[in-house]
């Protein structure tokens, strides 16, 4: 099971040098789980750059994985997450979706570095 960042979706859709890493998390769709706060973030960020319609074709691409809602269980578990390494709430909820699932989070987020079940995707070195 894979869980792909908010910020890997947008290099993914921004067909970015980035984003082709991460297009392998997206070839089993049945492997991928959405948490819903992802949704919320790439659809805000898409509808703000790029429009409302391409953000709503944006995410019915990422809703054909599962998509997780923020429930209390997982809301407390995203808390103790959040204390305990740090991270901001969206990437409690991300992890603790993880967790959840047995999943794997992929992302190029420094929030994330060093934590157990990540694949932290390393970003490609500046070019002059």
């Amino acid at each position: 099971m894979i869980v792909l960042d908010s910020c890997g979706w947008l290099e993914v859709f921004a067909r970015s040098a980035i984003g082709e890493q991460y297009r392998s998390a997206l070839e089993d769709e049945t492997q991928l789980v959405v948490p819903s706060v992802c949704i919320y973030e790439v659809g805000r960020r898409m509808t703000l750059e790029r429009g409302q319609d391409v953000a709503l074709r944006h995410v019915a691409v990422m809703s054909r994985g599962r998509i997780v809602g923020l429930g209390r269980d997982l809301a407390v578990a995203a808390m103790v997450l959040g204390i305990q390494h740090g991270l901001p709430f969206a990437d409690s909820v991300i992890y603790a979706t993880a967790q959840a699932h047995g999943a794997e989070v992929w992302t190029h987020d420094e929030h994330f570095r060093g934590l157990s079940g990540v694949r932290f995707v390393q970003t490609p070195a500046p070019t002059d």
